[in-house]
């Protein structure tokens, strides 16, 4: 059945929409930090939709939410008054730490940056953008514009201007090599530098830990020292919290907030988990610079009611549960316990991360040389052993990519840890 089904993915979608293991898997349900595929076997999801099932597959207060709502209407668009919507955007503007702040929702990150991005130029009347080397933020044609990973960027031509700024890998590059305050003070002059040498760009877009970039992050405070430089000349700082937002790094709500010496940023970006699988995004803005615009603008589909319940029910369930908190204390646990495994295995070259956000990168034993080939091994051995990662890392995609949900229990780390070792034994 899942050969069938895909072969008719092959002949009717595109040849570039990529899809994990050899033999495809089709999940067909879940429960918890579990899920089973077509032919009932289960998995442990370290990987959650691409952080995306945030709290936990199946969630009953998401769900009942989800129901509830449908059964009074599903949607209207933005033309109407929306009482959930009203009430997300107020949880969300409360909790931004942006002070007069104003919340648009759409229905993605990439939809979400781009409109971060319209605002941002719009604002300061510029189209250069300035954006860090390995990251990524989105498919749409201005978010491919500013990505700097070449294996996700399928086109130079761009509506934008992009300068990219050293900072986003602490372990690669030419700074690599400088302890954490000779790094920070090498990007902020490279960053002054390349600031001498053109006219002032609209706004710096960054991941305060890059997520498709393989889960790689500059030293705490880097992106504060930069928005010194940049309130100067009064460029924006843009946040792209699609991956890093609601808790999930542990030890801060928003992944900015390790840079947040100098306050919060101009914008702030989202998506991906608050909906736990519902397609929600969003910017939250201070509200001179969301009100710039000076054309109608509407939302079919963001902030639709059914999406909207969905959020303010995970939202709630996170908060009242504390998963920033068990994303800490599990996710700590995870680290150590992966990095007393890499210590043993030649190929991992580093383990990295914050909460339940973690990385292992791969590569040639003795070497900085990317094996993506090892990347894929663990892939399908951790799966065999019913285990669920991912892969990113801006290097020839050589970085597992660990991100469960966030209520992942001490149990369940434990045994992922366990299957995910003896994948990496297995290379």
């Amino acid at each position: 059945m899942t050969r069938d089904l895909f072969a008719r993915h092959r002949a009717v979608l595109p040849d570039w929409l990529a899809l994990y293991y050899e033999d495809p898997l089709e999940i067909t349900h879940g429960e918890g930090r579990h899920v089973w595929d077509a032919a009932s076997n289960k998995y442990l999801d370290f990987f959650g939709g691409i952080l995306t099932t945030m709290t936990a597959h199946a969630l009953p207060e998401v769900t009942k939410a989800v129901a509830e709502q449908a059964g009074r209407i599903v949607h209207s668009s933005t033309l109407y008054l929306n009482r959930p919507m009203v009430e997300l955007a107020e949880r969300v503007a409360q909790l931004s730490g942006i002070p007069d702040a104003r919340v648009f929702f759409t229905t993605s990150g990439t939809e979400a940056n781009d409109t971060a991005l319209l605002l941002a130029t719009a604002y300061r009347r510029s189209n250069a953008i300035l954006a860090m080397r390995n990251s990524y933020h989105g498919r749409s044609f201005s978010a491919v514009g500013i990505t700097g990973n070449r294996g996700w960027s399928p086109t130079s031509l761009s509506p934008l201007q992009t300068l990219y700024v050293h900072g986003g890998v602490r372990t690669r590059g030419p700074y690599a090599h400088l302890d954490d305050r000779d790094f920070t003070d090498a990007c902020v002059a490279d960053l002054e530098d390349l600031l001498g040498h053109t006219r002032a760009p609209a706004a710096l877009i960054a991941e305060p830990v890059q997520g498709v970039g393989g889960f790689t992050s500059p030293p705490d405070g880097l992106y504060a020292a930069f928005r010194e430089v940049l309130h100067e000349r009064g460029i924006l700082w843009i946040s792209d919290e699609v991956q890093t937002g609601w808790g999930r790094t542990g030890d801060h709500f928003w992944g900015w907030q390790a840079h947040g010496r100098n306050g919060p940023p101009d914008i702030v970006t989202f998506a991906k988990g608050i909906g736990n699988g519902m397609s929600i995004g969003g910017v939250v803005a201070r509200a001179e610079i969301m009100n710039c615009l000076d054309a109608n603008s509407i939302s079919t589909f963001g902030g639709t009611q059914v999406t909207m319940a969905a959020g303010l029910a995970n939202l709630n369930y996170l908060l009242e549960h504390d998963l920033q908190g068990n994303a800490r204390r599990v996710g700590g646990l995870l680290i150590e316990r992966l990095r007393a495994v890499a210590a043993q295995v030649p190929h991992v070259r580093e383990v990295r991360g914050r909460g339940l956000m973690i990385g292992v990168e791969l590569t040639r034993p003795g070497t900085d040389e990317a094996d993506p080939e090892a990347a894929s091994t663990v892939l399908e051995e951790a799966r065999a052993g019913g285990l669920l990662v991912g892969k990113g890392g801006g290097h020839s995609t050589s970085v597992l990519r660990v991100a469960p949900p966030m209520s992942l229990t001490v149990a369940e780390a434990e045994e992922g840890a366990a299957i995910l070792e003896r994948a990496l034994r297995s290379i």
